[in-house]
């Protein structure tokens, strides 16, 4: 997918909008009307590669069996489909090795380091919000139950 700059009216347009924008926002706009960001965090934002990153921060290279071990609950099929599209996106590296039976080692490229602190302030973030999450779909859950319970005994009379 091409991403292409904005046009010098869409740019003038942006710019003399009365509307303030956060940063965020400019950068939804720029280079794409947010295409890099969408198609970038499409990849990165999937949970089994955060895990995947993760995994392989440590900085050593690691096989498809220890990956698949560090990763539970991932299916062999999610982790070969997440890293070729890891791969795809130059994020990792995948070496084979000459042998019988044939070695494949997978490692974080410079560009995948530099998504390790990102996804582990992210992985902090998850795992210390975590309960207040699960109270917030509890509550949400039951008030929307009672009221579909309501509407079920009103449309019943």
């Amino acid at each position: 997918m091409a991403i292409h700059p904005l046009k010098l009216e869409e740019t003038i347009a942006v710019e003399s909008s009365e509307v303030r924008m956060s940063d965020y926002e400019s950068a939804c706009i720029a280079g794409g009307r947010g295409a890099a960001i969408r198609d970038v965090l499409g990849h990165i934002g999937d949970k089994w590669a955060l895990l995947i990153v993760g995994a392989l921060s440590v900085g050593v290279r690691l096989r498809f069996t220890e990956l698949h071990r560090h990763i539970p609950g991932i299916s062999q099929r999610m982790l070969t489909v997440t890293l070729r599209h890891l791969e795809r996106d130059g994020l990792i590296r995948r070496t084979m090795h000459a042998e019988v039976p044939p070695r494949v080692e997978y490692e974080l490229t410079d560009i995948g380091t530099t998504l390790i602190e990102p996804a582990r302030a992210l992985g902090r973030w998850a795992t210390g919000s975590y309960l207040g999450v699960l109270d917030s779909r509890e509550r949400f859950d039951a008030a929307n139950s009672a009221t579909k319970a309501a509407r079920r005994s009103e449309a019943a009379v």
